[in-house]
């Protein structure tokens, strides 16, 4: 057996009503997730054992569901409730720290063909996972990044399944040695493989607007408030990629990297070369905002 097969494991996962050990769930092989990538996917960070922003992930999934004509399983009571079993399970030492819920729905099992067939029941699946953190020195330091085309589908406002063009995109700053592949499609900055994009100039935080073209992460609207804490400006606009390479701070967000500063770019050093005022700010509020999620019990202020 290979040694990753030999390393999952044995957590709690939900699947189609039940719970049973990870490393024991079955899905039939003519699911259209995983015949056709026809599902959806959530991933919602936990703190202290308190989901982080989970109504707006739920919101999200609800968008995504929609966009596949797919009626949602579960209430987000039921969401929340799978995702707090799930978490009550995991190791003591694992609910102290950060996790990631992951959540997914496919559309079902059907006889393999292009068309989506109606009345099928969705297959629902979650999990919970340790989330590793950034390390200090990491984020003392910042991280490099890599620009690659953003050749990915048209419709990357969906949070789909079908992510083969993220993994593709990752790779190319995993070969590199980098710690994210930054895309734009033309001369204009999209987003990461897998986080958002955003650049400093001048005091001012600015990303790519909400279309289409990019997977507004739920850090976008967190984003946005942390700065109105902070007195920060911030707009969602067209941004040129001569801006991103003469930003004065470029950083990234996710469920996973939190807000993270970039202080290189395809070799090129970014501002001063170290992480900003405005990255500082915005990881200190972030940390606020996670410590209110836990007393509030994942509702943040």
């Amino acid at each position: 057996m290979h040694p990753i097969l030999d390393a999952l494991p044995e957590s709690l996962c939900y699947l189609d009503g039940d719970y049973t050990p990870l490393r024991d769930a079955k899905v039939s092989v003519l699911d259209r997730g995983f015949i056709f990538g026809d599902g959806v996917y959530e991933v919602v960070p936990a703190y202290g054992g308190q989901p982080f922003g989970f109504e707006e992930h739920m919101a999200r999934l609800d968008r995504s569901l929609a966009e596949l004509r797919i009626a949602n399983p579960l209430t987000h009571a039921q969401w929340r409730e799978v995702a707090m079993r799930l978490i009550e399970a995991s190791a003591p030492a694992a609910r102290s720290g950060a996790q990631a819920v992951y959540f997914q729905v496919t559309r079902g099992v059907a006889p393999r063909d292009h068309a989506m067939p109606e009345g099928l029941t969705p297959t629902v699946f979650a999990m919970v996972n340790p989330q590793k953190p950034i390390s200090d020195a990491v984020r003392a330091a910042g991280v490099a990044c890599v620009t690659a085309h953003d050749f990915r589908w048209q419709k990357a406002h969906i949070k789909s399944t079908s992510l083969l063009g993220a993994v593709l995109a990752r790779q190319i700053s995993v070969e590199a040695g980098a710690a994210e592949t930054i895309m734009f499609r033309g001369d204009w900055l999209s987003e990461a493989s897998s986080s958002n994009v955003w650049v400093v100039k001048d005091g001012t935080v600015s990303g790519p607007p909400k279309d289409e073209l990019v997977l507004a992460g739920i850090r976008y609207g967190l984003i946005e408030g942390l700065c109105a804490d902070a007195g920060i400006p911030f707009s969602l606009r067209r941004i040129a990629r001569d801006e991103v390479f003469g930003a004065d701070e470029l950083l990234l967000s996710s469920a996973s990297k939190e807000v993270l500063p970039v202080v290189a770019l395809d070799g090129q050093t970014i501002g001063s070369g170290r992480p900003g005022a405005i990255y500082q700010a915005l990881y200190a509020g972030y940390q606020r905002a996670k410590q209110r999620s836990t007393q509030d019990k994942g509702v943040p202020a």
